[in-house]
């Protein structure tokens, strides 16, 4: 293609790279965070009922009865509520909305999740990333050590490392942090097993907690997200969202999304099924001599002694099993490994034991 028929700004960028979705055969995916459990009964039901009829209706702009039913959810109000198509939508109208190139870099991980640097090559913003601890742990300290910065972005659980901060951790490092500007905390993985930090949006008017539904809620598929904060903050996103399509959210994802949250115990079920799981993986795969670190997510990160994270990609990948490696310096020996149902695990063990076992 002609060069000058592309913008600068478009040749520039390097884009994201989801976990892959290979259609050569059937695989064992555990290699993109997904829920290996069905949608509660009641959506699947909803699903099988939405009338096609009003699909000819544009849907409502502000996502009215979903925001008032995360706000009870939450114990928020509507206006503290933002909904969007996922989170990875959410997160860069966020980027966009609180993060001023003029005011220094963001501030990230080093290693974290890494859609964040294209979000900032997206919107030319410079970023850092902050070392964590020998341990892989995310340091909030680095973050307050900086001086000059836009504003701060983490997932906790982080990923791909699965490690969690508690609550009061972050409501201390809040508490300390700048005032004058956004922090905010990716929640995708929080329901598996760390502390959600939703209940501090209103003690610091500057933090922005997002969530999706696409992993606990096992609705990758849908693409639906949603962000908790000062009602500023998410008047703001709705300006940035209008700004560029009034209409985010179709009628069928927002009443699939109100069906899902009725169903708390459903979920809550399976959330408990896939922590026995990974806490099980986790004692299996350590009695095997691998280095496994603590995970409060729907994932595990772990390396194999004596054996490249690249390797244990391909020879699994060739058996049918599909995991995440990172060629990233200082992560390179470890894969990620999405928490399956107890036979995909298994599965997953013994062809281990197959290759390596010898």
């Amino acid at each position: 293609m002609n060069p000058a028929l592309v913008s600068a700004r478009a040749r520039g960028l390097t884009p994201y790279t989801p976990g892959e979705q290979p259609q050569d055969k059937t695989y064992i995916k555990l290699n993109t965070n997904e829920n290996p459990y069905p949608p509660a009964p009641a959506v699947q039901t909803q699903l099988r009922e939405s009338i096609a009829e009003e699909l000819r209706l544009y849907p409502d702009p502000n996502s009215t009865q979903l925001r008032e039913a995360l706000a009870g959810h939450y114990q928020l109000t509507p206006e503290e509520v933002f909904v969007g198509n996922g989170s990875d939508e959410v997160l860069s109208f966020a980027f966009y909305a609180f993060f001023d190139p003029h005011n220094g870099p963001v501030l990230f991980p080093a290693h974290t999740y890494s859609f964040y640097p294209v979000y900032c090559t997206y919107y030319g913003l410079e970023y850092r990333k902050i070392p964590m601890g020998e341990d892989f742990s995310v340091r909030l300290s680095g973050f307050s050590e900086q001086d000059t910065f836009s504003g701060v972005i983490f997932p906790n659980p982080n990923a791909p490392t699965g490690i969690a901060i508690s609550r009061e951790q972050i409501a201390a490092f809040l508490g300390s942090a700048r005032s004058d500007r956004v922090y905010v905390i990716d929640e995708a993985y929080v329901d598996f097993g760390a502390e959600s930090c939703s209940g501090l949006v209103r003690e610091f008017p500057n933090l922005l907690v997002v969530h999706t539904f696409s992993k606990s809620r096992s609705l990758a598929g849908l693409r639906l997200g949603f962000a908790l904060g000062n009602p500023e903050l998410i008047a703001t996103l709705f300006t940035v969202k209008d700004s560029f399509n009034s209409y985010p959210l179709n009628r069928l994802s927002q009443q699939l999304a109100l069906r899902a949250l009725e169903n708390k115990s459903y979920y809550e079920k399976m959330q408990e099924k896939i922590i026995e799981t990974r806490e099980r993986t986790v004692d299996r795969l350590r009695t095997r001599g691998w280095n496994v670190l603590p995970s409060s997510a729907n994932f595990i990160f772990a390396s194999a002694p004596g054996i490249d994270g690249g390797t244990l990609y391909s020879d699994l990948k060739q058996r049918g099993i599909l995991v995440r490696h990172f060629n990233h310096t200082g992560i390179k020996e470890f894969v990620r490994i999405t928490i399956g149902t107890d036979e995909q695990m298994d599965r997953l063990l013994a062809d281990l034991d197959a290759l390596y076992s010898k």
